[in-house]
This record gives C-alpha cells, sequence and structure tokens, in this order.
C-alpha cells in the first residue's frame, strides 16, 4: 500500500485512519495502535523536514509489518536523541520513539529510476 501525503498538516491524521483501516481489514488489528504511532512519526518527520510530497508505504510480509515514509529529500535523518535525552530534547523525539518501539528500524536512500529522495522505515513483527 502506498498513501501520497501533501506536505501538509493533516497528513499525518489521514496518514494513520487510512493504516488504521487497512490493518483492521487484513485481520491485523493486535498492531494498529503501534502502528499508528510509529507511522505517524515517521510520516510527520517527512512533512515537516522537507519541503516536497511524502508517501507513506506500508508492506506486509512473513509475518512482519514495515513502514515506511517516502520523501523527495535525500539527505538522512537527524539521530535519534537518547532515549535518556528524549525528555529534555526540543527535536529528534519521534525517531528516539521509533527506535525504542519497533523491532527494526533504518533509512535508504532512492536513486533509481529518476526517483531520489529517501525512506525511513520500521518493522513490526506480528509475534
Amino acid at each position: 500500500m502506498r498513501l501520497r501525503a501533501a506536505a501538509a498538516v493533516p497528513s499525518p491524521a489521514v496518514s494513520r485512519r487510512t493504516l488504521r483501516l487497512i490493518l483492521t481489514m487484513h485481520g491485523l488489528i493486535r498492531l494498529v495502535d503501534l502502528a499508528e504511532l510509529l507511522a505517524t512519526e515517521l510520516i510527520s518527520n517527512a512533512v515537516r523536514h522537507t519541503k516536497g510530497p511524502a508517501a507513506l508505504r506500508v508492506r506486509w510480509s512473513a509475518g512482519v509489518l514495515r513502514i515506511g515514509a517516502w520523501d523527495a529529500d535525500p539527505a538522512p535523518p537527524e539521530p535519534p536523541v537518547p532515549l535518556e535525552r528524549v525528555a529534555e530534547a526540543e527535536e529528534g523525539r519521534g525517531l528516539a520513539l521509533v527506535k525504542a518501539c519497533a523491532d527494526l528500524w533504518g533509512w535508504q536512500p532512492l536513486s533509481r529510476e529518476g526517483n531520489r529522495g529517501k525512506v525511513v522505515w520500521c518493522e513490526l513483527a506480528a509475534a
């Protein structure tokens, strides 16, 4: 599934509601709350820190849900704030939350077929 998000305030909310609906329809209700939280952080960062379009990407394969936020900026995301400093940090808390809650997370630059930008992603295992 891919959901394009305009660089506007409602985009994370629309992405979150759409993800909830899709996961519920596919019987993945046990992952909905955490998936919504992580997708919101990822797409919020993509919309907030880049000037171009963004898209939420979701894939279910072999018992693993992968959530990614694509944006047109190829620069790497800022590293997450260490958990012990999250309370006083003004930025970087979103990726710290993703790092703490996801089973795995990362980012990758994209440059094939004329597409540029990056995907920041995380994974949640069903078990």
